[in-house]
């Protein structure tokens, strides 16, 4: 390895997983084993093999561009706001992006924390405020310079006076609002949980994970994790409850159990069942205190007579109200490769014991007899499902048919023709 590719590395845990300089009075076999323990510290982090050894693989990982904080430090509940009102400005912004494109990604990336936390934001061109956001060129005077294109591509101090809470951007990348170069709003939305008091997440689907990973807007989220650790320091985003009959809603994901439809969004779900007219909002808590809210996809297992409720890459397996092995498990269960970070939806065919499941434009088979994925699978849910669109929020059988449901609207389609037969508004089964 080259001289400077070591150094590199070197550098690279000492910035992050505090990979202390060598001493005139340490023996070499002292200095290789902190090495070894720290290159296995970091690939404990990022989910790879813990052999301490430099692979392909760890250097891969290690070269990424990401965030310029350490991964090794947990800052604790001190380092967090007091108020719940927090101002901000842009002093300084980027050449490579229209000045509306760049507030439009601060305001989004913000609004993703304060959807499930009680705090506001608000954007301030004068006065005082609480967190100052710039685009800076390498050394610009906070003792952590950028270092050009890729690498570091940003970071953030802790909340506090002074420079407390503010972000940096490093102005020479190529910042968009879009999938090519480096989508602002996805590193905004990590910068900003920093400057809340968000320390990283070893999570690959956590907005906290210190390496950039962006895939769509529509598709990046607060993970599970993300939400219980800003939570636990602001507490619980006030209760909205999504109006039943409101012509925009939409539906997180939709399950049959036993005789019901059940429904749900956000927190929230609605029972439909063929003998009761009455169609009630509940919280999901007031019936599975285990399930999470905010879930991507649920269906039912007929012959296990067991409900899975799935989010981000766990899922969450009940027979009644009880939650099977006592914890959440992971999507890799049922055969999924690393690169599927969650389920949109999923659909249990009875008779044939098979489940569908939907992520991204693809769809895949699992035999839930044989517990695994049916081979020749993944394949593109357009050659398949003629007229779906894609990515699916919700899928249900009813009748033969089956209802694909996508943003407020809900897609009939017959097996048998191998067609959309119909559309309809989402909430039409809610009876509006």
């Amino acid at each position: 390895m080259k001289a400077s590719a070591k150094n590199y590395l070197k550098g690279y845990l000492t910035k992050f997983y505090g990979l202390k300089p060598q001493t005139g009075r340490q023996r070499r076999t002292e200095v290789s084993d902190t090495f070894t323990a720290k290159v296995g510290e970091m690939q404990h982090f990022f989910g790879l093999p813990e052999n301490g050894e430099l692979t392909p693989e760890t250097i891969a990982a290690m070269r990424r561009p990401r965030c310029g904080l350490s991964d090794a430090e947990s800052f604790g509940e001190t380092m967090r706001w007091k108020k719940r009102n927090l101002t901000y400005r842009i002093t300084r912004y980027s050449n490579k992006m229209k000045a509306s494109h760049v507030r439009r990604a601060f305001r989004e990336a913000w609004k993703l924390w304060a959807q499930v936390a009680p705090i506001k934001f608000r954007h301030r061109s004068k006065r005082e405020v609480d967190i100052f956001i710039s685009f800076n060129n390498r050394d610009h005077g906070d003792g952590s310079p950028f270092d050009g294109e890729g690498g570091i591509l940003a970071h953030a101090f802790l909340p506090g006076p002074d420079i407390g809470g503010d972000v940096h951007f490093d102005a020479e990348e190529e910042w968009t609002a879009n999938t090519t170069g480096f989508n602002l709003f996805a590193v905004a939305a990590h910068e900003f949980g920093h400057a809340l008091g968000l320390a990283h997440s070893s999570d690959p689907g956590a907005v906290m994970f210190p390496a950039y990973n962006f895939v769509t807007e529509a598709e990046f989220q607060l993970s599970f994790q993300d939400v219980q650790d800003i939570q636990e320091m602001y507490g619980i985003a006030p209760l909205k409850t999504p109006g039943k009959c409101d012509p925009d809603l939409s539906f997180d994901a939709v399950t049959r159990m036993q005789r019901e439809i059940v429904f749900f969004k956000d927190r929230f779900m609605w029972r439909v069942h063929p003998n009761f007219d009455e169609i009630k909002t509940t919280l999901i808590t007031s019936l599975w205190t285990d399930v999470p809210s905010f879930i991507d996809a649920a269906y039912e297992n007929i012959a296990m007579h067991t409900l899975l409720f799935f989010k981000d890459v766990q899922y969450w397996e009940m027979k009644g109200l009880e939650l099977m092995n006592g914890r959440p498990k992971n999507i890799s269960d049922f055969g999924f490769p690393s690169r599927v970070r969650k389920v949109d939806a999923a659909v249990h065919f009875p008779e044939t014991e098979v489940t569908v499941f939907f992520t991204g434009t693809e769809y895949w088979r699992f035999d839930e007899k044989k517990r695994q994925m049916m081979e020749g699978y993944p394949k593109l849910i357009r050659d398949q499902w003629s007229g779906v669109p894609s990515p699916v929020d919700a899928a249900l059988i009813e009748n033969g048919l089956i209802y694909f449901f996508v943003g407020n609207l809900q897609f009939e389609y017959d097996p048998k023709t191998e067609g959309i037969t119909n559309t309809f508004s989402a909430n039409t089964w809610l009876r509006c």
